[in-house]
């Protein structure tokens, strides 16, 4: 079975953050080495973009859940969001932004990294989950089943049971899952990554005065 989707989505509310997209690759600097269920932890004030030239994934299951964390200002809050995991992923050409706005005399600030410019070398990752609230792709899925109850896929990683201890996700509510998910062309925003492992190939960090950012 194969299904094509071109768009993007704004995730307003967390009845809809579930449609047939797949989030687009990760944050650079989150790796844990801890096996197939990645920690859970507070979020800050601010989120990512990052942008790809492709994403090939194995295993991939999505499903809604919350990010609770801190404004910059350091008030608590939450994020809806749709958690995309995969057993494994490749990324080529992945660029990474983070801005901190009006950092004293220069403004706005930018983190950004670059890694997996070669194609023969592309970022490589292991049970990835990546929290997202907006992304733009074309991406391709094989192997897809939509409506699954979160607990029950079988195709990726799983729900992390981090969530499901704290309350963030239902193991009853609605996930979708497939054996591979192939993207291209990728712009997202999130708000956290975690990993298994990580793996950047030619990583280039630099920082930018001008608020510079993937896209």
């Amino acid at each position: 079975m194969e299904s094509q989707v071109r768009g993007g989505t704004r995730w307003k509310r967390f009845a809809v953050v579930m449609v047939p997209s797949v989030a687009a690759t990760a944050c650079i600097g989150v790796a844990l080495a801890q096996g197939a269920l990645a920690a859970s932890f507070s979020v800050s004030g601010q989120q990512f973009k990052v942008t790809a030239d492709s994403l090939d994934g194995k295993g991939f299951v999505q499903y809604g859940a919350v990010d609770s964390g801190y404004t910059l200002t350091g008030d608590k809050t939450v994020h809806p969001v749709a958690v995309s995991a995969f057993d494994s992923a490749t990324i080529t050409n992945l660029c990474q932004s983070v801005v901190t706005p009006n950092v004293p005399f220069f403004g706005n600030v930018s983190l950004i990294l670059r890694a997996g410019t070669d194609p023969q070398k592309p970022v490589e990752a292991s049970k990835l989950y990546i929290d997202l609230d907006d992304l733009h792709a074309d991406a391709t899925f094989t192997g897809l089943n939509i409506g699954v109850a979160a607990q029950d896929s079988t195709k990726g990683p799983g729900i992390k049971q981090d969530e499901l201890k704290a309350g963030k996700t239902n193991p009853y509510g609605f996930a979708q899952e497939a054996d591979g998910a192939t993207l291209t062309k990728v712009q997202q925003t999130a708000w956290a990554t975690t990993a298994a492992t990580f793996k950047l190939s030619g990583l280039h960090m630099s920082i930018s005065t001008k608020g510079a950012e993937c896209y």
